[in-house]
């Protein structure tokens, strides 16, 4: 697909807006130098929108709607699942785990760990989420962004690596967490708008121009094996979407580890101004992971329909998008890389983060601030330049990157889970349980991959989770130590939530109750 004169006008234009807008928001009244906590936590002021867009910003990403629209292709609704089951997820994320991390006054999750457990456990997680979001997440992003705009635009990849890398430090260098999250409300506006229009587009296709509606529920009737929630055994993609696993096995615990224990995800809501605000925040994303599956599912069921001999279920959303008309097409487009440099300059600053507050902060105790902010941008800058040198030689050999990834870090995904529960939940926790529940994670999921391949993925992560959680609560009640006396009783955390939480709450839980009732 090649882009219009005009497309790229619109695809160049949007990009100098956003990095204007990102150092718009950023200024400082004069003679006010950045603190830690304006770089990092964006003052600790984040209004609720820009909390519920940056979550879902930082969230999608261009190969993640390529992705799934593929797996729409493939698999069909079901793999909605992964959004729906979130929505859930960031529900019992802002009601239990928030108010927690918000009473502790915490800028990282290493640090949390720290205050729960001891030093040792935060500098081994530090290092641990440095080392994964640069070489793995921030690579993958920045690669299959590029590949993104490769099978679209037909971009060289290098190039790809290139743009992305300079606009995302363009983007979010100078001003931090403020440019990300409060730009993401556009950056959100603009990828549903994207979406939006291809789904229509594609569904009025469908229907021979008699409307979207009614191309939805001809979809229905032409590919009635692409609209069943839970697959059977005998189903050909049984092995990545397990049946009832995805309500009651191991996609909890992905999710929990994704949107609970993420220091990339989480950031934005310990940023927030007050918890009340933060769960609006948390709310307003859940909303929006209910009505992504239009947007990022059914062009690839689309497409199953209208181009069912593609090469590849990855050319299921590039072939819907030759559906939007010239100038357009340049908004769409404008919407992916919308995504991207979300997701990059999320990462970016989680990285700068960590790295500042919880390694250089502890050999450098007394750095002041201004100090402090000057390291969070070379680290940030030092991140992006390492992950735009390294993409390719990790991950150009991979033909299914995005599932080698998913399957990396699900190895360790059961031990964090574990790490984070019993730590907020569970006061005989030690940190010696900690660390064996983190490794054992490790060991446990290689030893299942190779002595029972045929055991699917998320299955395996939840039998893991249970075999770390058992073998830390055994070392936990083994020790001496009766219970952390320094970490905060939650007996004394309100987790009260107001009455429109509540009901948004019941709405969302309704909602996904009718979804899976009507596609079991």
């Amino acid at each position: 697909m090649q882009l219009a004169t005009i497309d790229l006008i619109v695809i160049g234009i949007y990009s100098m807006m956003i990095i204007g807008l990102a150092q718009w928001v950023s200024r400082e009244k004069e003679g006010h130098e950045k603190t830690a906590k304006d770089y990092f936590l964006a003052g600790k002021a984040l209004p609720w929108w820009a909390i519920g867009a940056s979550l879902i910003a930082a969230n999608i990403s261009a190969e993640q709607i390529i992705g799934m629209s593929g797996s729409g292709f493939v698999i069909g609704l079901g793999i909605a699942s992964y959004e729906w089951m979130a929505a859930i997820t960031l529900i019992i994320v802002g009601k239990y785990f928030l108010p927690i991390f918000l009473k502790q006054g915490i800028y990282t999750m290493p640090q949390y760990l720290e205050q729960r457990y001891d030093h040792s456990v935060r500098m081994v997680m530090a290092v641990f989420w440095l080392g994964l979001y640069i070489f793995v997440n921030l690579t993958a992003i920045l690669w299959l962004g590029a590949l993104a705009m490769n099978t679209i635009a037909g971009i060289d990849m290098i190039y790809g690596v290139i743009i992305l890398g300079a606009l995302a430090t363009a983007y979010s260098l100078y001003g931090g967490l403020k440019a990300v999250a409060l730009t993401d409300i556009i950056q959100v506006v603009l990828l549903v708008l994207g979406g939006m229009i291809v789904t229509w587009l594609a569904l009025d296709q469908i229907s021979g121009g008699a409307g979207a509606w009614t191309g939805f529920t001809e979809l229905m009737a032409k590919a009635p094996e692409k609209f069943d929630m839970i697959l059977s055994s005998d189903n050909p993609e049984y092995m990545n979407l397990p049946g009832i696993s995805v309500l009651v096995g191991g996609m909890w615990i992905m999710n929990i580890s994704y949107w609970g224990c993420n220091q990339y995800i989480i950031q934005r809501a310990l940023a927030a101004e007050s918890t009340r605000e933060a769960q609006k925040g948390i709310i307003m994303a859940a909303g929006l992971k209910i009505v992504m599956p239009i947007f990022v599912v059914l062009p690839g069921i689309a497409a199953f329909v209208l181009s069912p001999d593609l090469s590849a279920p990855d050319q299921a959303y590039p072939e819907m998008m030759k559906l939007v008309p010239v100038g357009i097409k340049g908004l769409v487009f404008a919407a992916l890389i919308a995504a991207i440099l979300s997701s990059l300059g999320s990462m970016m600053n989680s990285i700068s983060t960590i790295f500042t507050m919880d390694i250089y902060r502890h050999f450098k105790p007394n750095t002041d601030d201004v100090k402090l902010v000057k390291i969070g941008r070379i680290v940030a800058l030092s991140s992006i330049i390492i992950a735009m040198i390294t993409a390719k030689p990790l991950l150009g050999q991979f033909d299914q990157a995005f599932q080698f990834i998913q399957e990396f870090t699900g190895f360790f995904t059961p031990g964090i889970v574990v790490l984070f529960i019993l730590g907020l939940f569970w006061k005989r926790t030690t940190a010696k349980a900690a660390l064996a529940a983190a490794l054992g994670s490790f060991i446990m999921s290689w030893g299942f991959k190779v002595i029972w391949p045929a055991l699917p993925f998320m299955d395996r992560v939840g039998i893991v989770f249970i075999a770390c959680t058992a073998l830390a609560v055994v070392i936990s009640l083994m020790s001496k130590q009766k219970e952390h006396v320094e970490i905060v009783d939650i007996k004394e955390i309100d987790f009260s939530t107001s009455k429109s939480f509540n009901m948004a709450t019941i709405a969302t839980v309704l909602i996904l109750i009718a979804f899976y009732w009507t596609w079991w």
